[in-house]
C-alpha cells in the first residue's frame, strides 16, 4: 500500500478515468513519475514516494521466463512489447488469444498461457481469476510415461476411475494425446492439456474453471494434487 496520501490519490484518480484495477494503476502511477521531472502533483510523488522496482513479469504472469521462452521464443519482456504494440489491454481475452496464435503462430494451450499471463501483468485479471470474475485452478505435473500413455490414463474410463473420483464428469471433447474437456462439479469445466516431453516424459496441465470464488479455487489446486498422486501411483503400476 501507498505510504502517502499524494500517491494515494494520483493512484485512485487514475483507477476511475482508466477502470484499471488498483495494482495496474500504482504501477503506472510510480512508472510516469520516474521518468517525468514536472512540478504539481507527479513532481510531489517522485520526491515523496520510494522508486519502483522493475516489474518481475513472471512473478505476476504465474509462468516462468524459461518456460515461456522454451514453448513460445520469446520471453514476457518480448511478449509485453509485441501485443502493447496492437493495445492488446484494449482486446477481449479471446481477441487476445486469436492475435497470439494467428500473428505469432503458437498453439491453442499456450496462446492462452500467453494470453493469461499478459492480462494478469496489465492488471487485467488476478492470478486465479478470469477476465469473467469467475475463478480458475490450474496445476500441472510431469510423468515418467509416453504422452500416449499419459493420455489413456484419462482416455480410458475404467484406468480413470482408479484415480480420479465422481467429482468429475464425463468426458465431452478430446484430441488424443493433445486435450480433453470434462465435467466438473457445480457446473464447473475442466480443460486438460497433454505435452510430449521426449519418448518416455510428457506433462499434463489442468484448467479447472467457472469456480465461484478463491476459496473454491484454492480447494481445487489440492485437490488435483492429490489426484496427480494417485495418477503416479496407477501410472507406476
Amino acid at each position: 500500500m501507498p505510504r502517502n496520501k499524494d500517491l494515494k490519490r494520483l493512484v485512485r484518480a487514475r483507477m476511475s478515468k482508466t477502470g484499471e484495477s488498483y495494482t495496474a494503476a500504482r504501477a503506472k502511477v510510480i512508472a510516469r513519475s520516474t521518468t517525468e521531472r514536472t512540478s504539481g502533483a507527479v513532481a510531489d510523488v517522485r520526491a515523496s514516494a520510494s522508486p519502483a522496482a522493475p516489474v518481475d513479469y513472471a512473478a505476476v504472469a504465474g509462468f516462468s521466463d524459461a518456460a515461456i521462452k522454451a514453448r513460445t521464443g520469446c520471453t514476457w519482456d518480448r511478449w509485453v512489447f509485441a501485443l502493447d504494440h496492437y493495445h492488446a489491454d484494449k482486446m477481449s481475452h479471446g481477441e487476445i488469444a486469436a492475435l497470439v496464435a494467428s500473428k505469432y503462430k503458437i498453439d491453442g494451450w499456450w496462446a492462452q498461457a500467453v494470453t493469461v499471463g499478459y492480462e494478469r501483468i496489465k492488471g487485467l485479471r488476478a492470478i486465479g481469476q478470469r477476465r469473467d470474475g469467475t475463478y480458475e485452478a490450474n496445476k500441472s505435473r510431469t510423468f515418467n510415461v509416453p504422452v500416449t500413455t499419459l493420455f489413456d490414463a484419462w482416455a480410458n474410463a475404467r484406468t480413470r476411475r482408479r484415480w480420479l473420483d465422481g467429482r468429475i464428469g464425463k468426458v465431452r471433447t478430446a484430441t488424443p494425446a493433445k486435450s480433453m474437456r470434462l465435467d466438473g462439479e457445480d457446473r464447473s469445466i475442466v480443460a486438460v492439456g497433454f505435452m510430449s516431453k521426449g519418448r518416455s516424459k510428457s506433462a499434463v496441465a489442468v484448467q479447472h474453471t467457472k469456480l465461484r470464488d478463491r476459496d473454491t479455487a484454492n480447494r481445487l489446486k489440492e485437490y488435483w494434487s492429490e489426484r496427480f498422486d494417485a495418477l503416479a501411483e496407477v501410472l507406476a503400476s
